[in-house]
């Protein structure tokens, strides 16, 4: 099962975190940038930057995670940038997430499914567009639009992060409402995407996993004794404000439980430290690994 993979990986390299690739064109030194001035261009000085960091954490982290938004404001190019970082990074050895945040209506979530999860029948042959081992999913259209994502997971042996208790400022505006059950409304999502988990892996996690904010502990906490069963996707830190102490109530007593996600404070690290941009952010990435396992401890079975 791709989740007992993934904390097999999260074991043996004794890391529970995840680079976000989410790369901004101001995020790259000026010696990449230098003739970036079409699409083409820039996306291409996007790749290049992708390659060189994922070539120096392949051996730290187990797995990136590739923001689509960054790289479909280069349009075309953009697009092909991520299927190629998603690619290279897979050939590397690493997880992969596709941080796409996708739901519609059942027939156009199949779609989406087909798309980042399995392959599309062209010619009598079938290719995937975008590899990737993990999806990030809105749930909050209901159960009719996730039930592609979860067929797919189940046929093609993929995973999918479903949105629960996000790490934005403004989040609670609607994820804590309380309904008339006295739940709120992330603690209801939750519940419902561990409904959606099937059949638990050797580590006792499902391959329908959560998005859960390291900015809100205290919710973090709330969930994780609701669902045991899931795996948590933890964004939100070092640039948003969320730290190693405020994450570690979305592990379990094993260190297992969740993979933490930072984006800007390893692909910018070179701007506080000086020196190669990939070089610091393999020292970004060893930073924030014991980071956590000082406060969660070491990953084991």
């Amino acid at each position: 099962m791709i989740v007992d993979r993934l904390i097999q990986a999260i074991i043996e390299k004794q890391n529970p975190s995840c680079v976000g690739l989410d790369t901004a064109l101001e995020y790259l030194p000026d010696s990449l940038l230098k003739g970036a001035g079409t699409p083409k261009r820039a996306a291409e000085a996007v790749f290049a930057f992708n390659q060189a960091v994922i070539d120096a954490v392949e051996d730290v982290v187990p797995a990136v995670k590739i923001q689509i938004a960054y790289y479909e404001e280069l349009g075309y190019y953009g697009l092909k940038a991520f299927a190629d970082t998603a690619r290279y990074a897979k050939k590397k050895g690493l997880f992969v997430i596709a941080d796409a945040k996708r739901n519609d209506i059942g027939a156009t979530a199949s779609r989406y499914a087909r798309a980042f999860l399995s392959r599309t029948a062209i010619g009598g042959v079938k290719k995937a567009a975008f590899p990737a081992d993990f999806l990030t999913v809105n749930g909050y259209l209901g159960s009719d639009g996730v039930r592609s994502f979860l067929d797919e997971c189940e046929g093609r042996d993929r995973g999918i992060f479903v949105l629960v208790k996000t790490s934005n400022p403004s989040s609670g505006e609607l994820q804590d409402l309380r309904l008339a059950d006295g739940r709120t409304v992330c603690e209801a999502m939750g519940d419902m995407v561990s409904s959606w988990g099937g059949r638990r892996g050797k580590f006792g996690y499902t391959r329908v996993g959560a998005v859960v904010g390291a900015t809100y502990p205290e919710e973090a906490k709330v969930l994780r004794g609701r669902m045991k069963s899931v795996f948590f996707l933890v964004p939100g830190y070092g640039a948003q404000g969320g730290s190693a102490e405020t994450l570690k109530s979305c592990f379990d007593r094993r260190g297992l439980g969740a993979i933490v996600n930072s984006s800007r404070g390893i692909l910018c690290a070179y701007r506080k430290t000086g020196g190669a941009f990939d070089e610091a952010a393999r020292r970004a990435a060893l930073e924030m690994k014991e980071d956590l396992l000082s406060a969660v401890g070491v990953p084991h079975a």
